[in-house]
């Protein structure tokens, strides 16, 4: 008989967060709720009282509310949460004070930091005030090529307290990858480090961000964040570059920050699309919307409370560095890591979560099956007593990942796999406390979410594979996309498959538990190890080389992961050896990032294209997967899926 693999006891259940925001909702609202699925009925029938009893019970600081709380509640897009709301996210992540941690920082090298409140505090005024000597305003873009430091977050929060718009990638990313992005927002201000350490090797930043420097002509000031020592050989940095502690001095931390109080759907983050077809969509957040989601996500459905110690292994280059950041608003501790998660030894996660007394643990799919495969027994070398709840995200966790995490980490412990993406910096299904946790399945949607899944004619599947589909607003669709005047684009990427609805682009179905299951992306979005990449970026890389006239990269599932595959057309007379497979690699890796470099270099005599001209890619993934073709009547070329057709090379 299927059981689940652990339930919440009663205890647990009346203690938690969820259980004490159904009664003082049912309270305030003269309702009957009888159990988590009343909850969400409500909140979805109610929207604006539920996002508004979400606020109260959090104790969001805010200026005003104003009197509507949804303005044209049923346009998508177009709906307006708290339209006349006033507040700043910056002070609510700092409201607590004193001496107790805020933030921990180690990395792979042994090094422990730790601020405290006011520590965090004192910091993130003075780089405030360094900001608005700079003539920072709101609306401006401070960019960052950091590691997971406290400094990012202080400079974030920085940014934050002024109105200006925060975005971030992590140092692995190569010059073009950098510029793909921040080129298209002109930042007026850039934080970088001289460089980083990753599996105990120093990788300096210094030419590349003279490089990068070079290509930003809207950057005033590089403000340079001492993490390594620079090599003595490396080119000197621009004229506008200063170091950190250079930039600050004479800076003195205000006694009291001057935090804007702005409207609710003002800037707070940029983040960034894969760039399947071109360079990457800029997708701004709102700070509102993205602090209510947030803290109705850490509070509610992960339990996090004032006082825990929260962890998520990410770079500053994936949504969940945002999402870990706003647990300050919660009062909890942030616990940041920065480096290889296997140095200096593959239970070097393991050793933090016992050291630092972890009570949410953050990881991906991917890491978990790291674990399992490496032989990894916690629940046998270390005691995780303070952990209560471990969170997967990335790509879907399978069932016996499920399993290997109840018998080898802690079988009293709340796993759940999420699931959302940058697009909303959240997530649409997740864990619930009060719910039991079933073998290779999301526990269910997040509340005031209206996820369905839908069949390709847009009608509701309650059985069956699926297109996941919100079909209601909810506070954290993004404001739009940067340089989108008129919006779409951004109506295009959601809402032009399903007129009306968000239609997300993965693959799922309902469970008879009311869960559901992830099946992958269902566009060409290449996701190895969780991370999602687009294939423009690496385009740009390998048709580059002189060698190469054409390439095409798309995912092929292999040994419960995907992995990057990539077909080049070389210059006739040319065949791939060793040393061009080599050489398209180190370009991938060095001008993208590590994650980008492709597990298969194949090369082919042509590559489908559409009669538009564009390259189809899911035409290819379909043909390596054994997959019928379904548009071949869209093809120039059809006859070229010849080649892509039971090659032996993919079968190891």
């Amino acid at each position: 008989m299927d059981m689940p693999l652990w339930r919440p006891d009663r205890r647990r259940v009346l203690a938690s967060n969820m259980a004490r925001f159904m009664d003082a909702v049912a309270a305030r609202h003269d309702l009957v709720i009888d159990g988590d699925a009343d909850l969400h009925r409500f909140s979805l029938d109610q929207p604006g009282a539920f996002w508004r009893a979400v606020a109260e019970f959090a104790e969001v600081t805010v200026e005003t509310w104003g009197e509507v709380m949804i303005r044209d509640a049923d346009a998508m897009p177009g709906a307006r949460f708290f339209p006349d709301a006033r507040l700043n996210f910056a002070e609510n992540c700092l409201r607590c004070r004193g001496e107790g941690e805020a933030i921990v920082f180690r990395n792979e090298a042994g090094v422990r930091r730790a601020l405290s409140w006011d520590d965090l505090y004192r910091l993130v005024g003075r780089l405030a005030a360094g900001m608005r000597a700079e003539g920072v305003v709101a609306g401006d873009r401070i960019a960052a090529v950091l590691p997971n430091l406290p400094e990012t977050v202080a400079i974030a929060l920085a940014a934050a307290s002024i109105g200006a718009i925060f975005s971030s990638c992590s140092p692995d990313f190569g010059a073009d990858g950098v510029v793909d992005r921040f080129g298209q927002i002109a930042p007026k201000l850039l934080f970088a480090v001289d460089g980083y350490v990753y599996g105990g090797k120093h990788i300096d930043l210094t030419e590349r961000l003279a490089v990068i420097a070079g290509r930003l002509p809207s950057v005033q000031r590089i403000v340079i964040v001492p993490y390594v020592s620079a090599r003595a050989s490396a080119p000197p940095l621009p004229a506008t570059a200063s170091p950190l502690s250079d930039w600050l001095a004479g800076t003195a931390a205000p006694a009291d920050i001057a935090f804007a109080r702005l409207p609710f759907n003002h800037p707070l983050y940029i983040l960034y699309s894969s760039g399947t077809t071109g360079a990457p969509k800029c997708i701004v957040h709102g700070a509102g919307g993205v602090l209510l989601q947030h803290l109705k996500e850490h509070q509610l459905h992960c339990d996090i409370r004032a006082g825990d110690r929260v962890f998520y292994f990410t770079t500053c280059g994936w949504m969940m560095w945002n999402w870990l950041l706003t647990a300050l608003a919660s009062g909890a501790t942030l616990l940041l890591y920065d480096g290889s998660p296997f140095q200096p030894t593959p239970d070097t996660l393991f050793d933090l979560a016992d050291a630092e007394a972890m009570t949410l643990f953050g990881t991906s799919a991917k890491m978990i099956d790291a674990w399992a495969k490496a032989g990894l027994r916690p629940k046998a070398s270390h005691r995780l007593d303070a952990l209560r709840t471990m969170t997967s995200t990335g790509s879907p966790l399978a069932p016996d990942g499920f399993r290997y995490v109840y018998r080898e980490i802690k079988d009293d412990l709340h796993l759940a796999s999420i699931a959302g993406g940058t697009d909303l910096v959240s997530c649409f299904v997740l864990g619930n406390p009060l719910k039991p946790v079933w073998a290779g399945e999301i526990q269910g949607p997040g509340l005031g979410m209206a996820v369905d899944v839908f069949d390709d004619a847009g009608r509701p599947l309650p059985t069956g594979q699926g297109e996941l589909v919100c079909t209601r607003p909810f506070p954290t669709m993004p404001l739009g996309f940067w340089n989108d005047a008129g919006g779409g684009k951004y109506r295009a990427a959601y809402f032009e498959r399903f007129p009306g609805v968000w239609h997300h682009g993965d693959f799922v179905s309902w469970t008879e538990h009311g869960g559901m299951i992830m099946f992958g992306r269902s566009d060409a979005t290449l996701n190895p190890g969780g991370v999602r990449i687009g294939t423009a970026e690496i385009y740009r890389q390998v048709e580059g080389l002189d060698e190469v006239i054409e390439c095409l990269a798309v995912g092929q599932d292999w040994q419960g992961d995907v992995r990057i595959v990539l077909f080049v057309v070389l210059r006739p007379g040319l065949s791939l050896d060793e040393a061009l497979t080599a050489r398209i690699r180190e370009r991938i890796r060095r001008q993208c990032s590590p994650r980008h470099v492709p597990a298969k270099v194949v090369q082919v005599a042509d590559i489908p294209r559409t009669k538009s001209g564009k390259i189809s890619e899911i035409a290819v993934r379909d043909v390596i997967h054994g997959r019928p073709v379904r548009n071949t009547e869209a093809l120039a070329n059809p006859e070229s899926l010849g080649a892509f057709q039971d090659r032996p090379d993919l079968q190891t």
